[in-house]
């Protein structure tokens, strides 16, 4: 892959509004499109804001009213805030594109960046982003005190973690030592050129992830590194080293074009 460049649009005091770095996404997007600008990665911070991806649910949404921004990603609901380095980074891969590849390419720098402060993460089939595993199931704290068998959640499928106090919000995933999402992915892919990216917790206020479903996912929570290192961390420390290891990963990678199954032959009448 082709040299990458960093742009580091704003942080703290300067976080970029969430439509308005939509805005120069599509700008940059439209200009790698035209091999006018290398692949670029946008890092920055935004003001507190929910954005939802095409599969969000209304039963995800949070139940105050608070407003949404309605996005062309992937994925589902999530929040941006203070305390959280997203990234975005505007790559064009080989047709047709390999999306899969391409995120396990983002968890795997992220996993990286995570390993250098000293915070062991993985995936998790079927999920995509970066994770702190729990505890095996049986080893957990039940939450309110109730046994495996009379925990809702593992009965009920429209279990509502909004609705049911702090022993079952996400942000709350790290005491009932379960699994908890360290770093979200949602991407889009428009002319052969991704978009949207990653948001990385470093230090961020997780209770806002109380207010919906994250990633409509019921079952487990979200994280911090500051949370799992157990002292302050900030953005300005994570983002030189998320730099260096997204740079390893993605200027080192060879993206290969999906592969398509060739086509069968067409098949002809038998006789009458």
């Amino acid at each position: 892959m082709s040299e990458l460049r960093f742009v580091r649009l704003g942080f703290g005091e300067e976080a970029v509004d969430y439509r308005e770095a939509w805005q120069k996404q599509r700008e940059v997007h439209a200009a790698r499109f035209e091999d006018t600008v290398p692949d670029t990665c946008l890092l920055l911070e935004h003001p507190p804001v929910y954005t939802a991806g095409r599969r969000t649910t209304e039963g995800e949404r949070p139940l105050d009213g608070t407003p949404v921004v309605d996005v062309d990603r992937g994925g589902k609901i999530t929040w941006h805030g203070p305390g959280q380095l997203v990234g975005y980074p505007i790559l064009k891969l080989p047709r047709p594109v390999d999306v899969v590849a391409h995120v396990r390419r983002l968890e795997d720098a992220l996993i990286r960046a995570a390993a250098a402060f000293g915070v062991e993460t993985s995936r998790v089939e079927g999920r995509s982003g970066v994770w702190v595993l729990g505890d095996p199931v049986e080893d957990r704290p039940a939450p309110g005190g109730l046994s495996l068998d009379l925990d809702p959640r593992m009965r009920d499928e429209e279990f509502d973690p909004r609705m049911n106090g702090p022993e079952y919000a996400p942000s709350n995933a790290g005491q009932r030592r379960e699994d908890r999402k360290l770093a979200a992915i949602g991407i889009r892919v428009a002319k052969g050129v991704t978009m949207h990216g990653f948001a990385l917790n470093v230090n961020p206020d997780n209770t806002w992830f109380d207010r919906i479903v994250p990633c409509g996912i019921r079952d487990a929570g979200v994280t911090s590194l500051a949370y799992e290192l157990g002292r302050e961390i900030t953005v300005a420390e994570v983002l030189p080293v998320v730099e260096k290891h997204l740079r390893d990963v993605l200027e080192n990678a060879e993206p290969a074009p999906r592969p398509v199954e060739a086509a069968l032959p067409p098949r002809t009448a038998a006789p009458a």
